[in-house]
């Protein structure tokens, strides 16, 4: 029996240091920038779980050619400055607008069980300022690479369309159909830190938690304070 129970502490020890290891080290080493760094990114975070806040319209991309902001969320406005993309599991996302509202049953499932997935994105007219936000700026190449895989993250119907469901936590936010099951293995940070590759941010060998994300938070290029 003191076998068994000094083996499991040893297992324990063992994977702690492991996650310990994953969370303080950067997928890139050393100093490095991108040239030409003119788009500004922030990413959010709200206690265990981070979303990725782009700017409507650029000389890059507009977001109105993919997801008119007047389909967004109850209010349909189209004066919005920001989206906030996000993706995770979908019965999670939907039942949880706060950290305080966190069902065990379904937390569970979603640790456990490979579950579906859905996009959250929401609008704002200036960068939220009462959640925890960091700044990266990136280069209009590798913001193209980010707004692929934002875009390919949605599931389309036969018609080539997105799949709304109709619920959003408040009048400016809805959530949508999305690719890929969530589960342990591939969480929602996880699925932020993917999006940030794309852009060639660096980010954490383990990315499943959400502050291990801000931790590494580095493209090699400031932004203005």
């Amino acid at each position: 029996m003191r076998k068994s129970i000094q083996r499991l502490g040893i297992v324990i020890l063992s994977l702690t240091a492991c996650l310990t290891i994953g969370y303080l080290t950067p997928r890139k080493w050393g100093n490095y920038s991108q040239a030409d760094c003119t788009i500004s990114l922030y990413i959010s975070n709200e206690g265990i779980h981070t979303e990725i806040i782009v700017p409507v319209k650029n000389e890059y991309f507009d977001w109105n050619q993919f997801l008119p902001l007047t389909e967004i969320g109850r209010d349909a406005a189209s004066d919005y400055k920001y989206l906030s993309f996000g993706w995770g599991d979908r019965a999670f996302m939907l039942e949880t607008p706060t950290s305080e509202s966190i069902n065990p049953v379904t937390a569970f499932n979603a640790l456990f069980l490979p579950t579906p997935s859905t996009v959250h994105v929401e609008s704002y007219r200036v960068v939220p300022r009462n959640i925890e936000t960091k700044c990266v700026k990136i280069s209009g190449a590798n913001y193209l690479r980010l707004v692929n895989f934002l875009k390919n993250s949605f599931q389309l119907d036969a018609a080539g369309k997105k799949m709304k469901i109709s619920y959003s936590y408040g009048n400016s936010d809805s959530f949508y159909e999305a690719k890929g099951s969530y589960s342990i293995l591939r969480t929602c940070n996880d699925w932020t830190a993917e999006a940030l590759q794309k852009a060639d941010v660096n980010t954490p060998l383990w990315s499943t938690l959400s502050s291990a994300i801000m931790f590494h938070l580095n493209s090699g290029c400031e932004c203005q304070k």
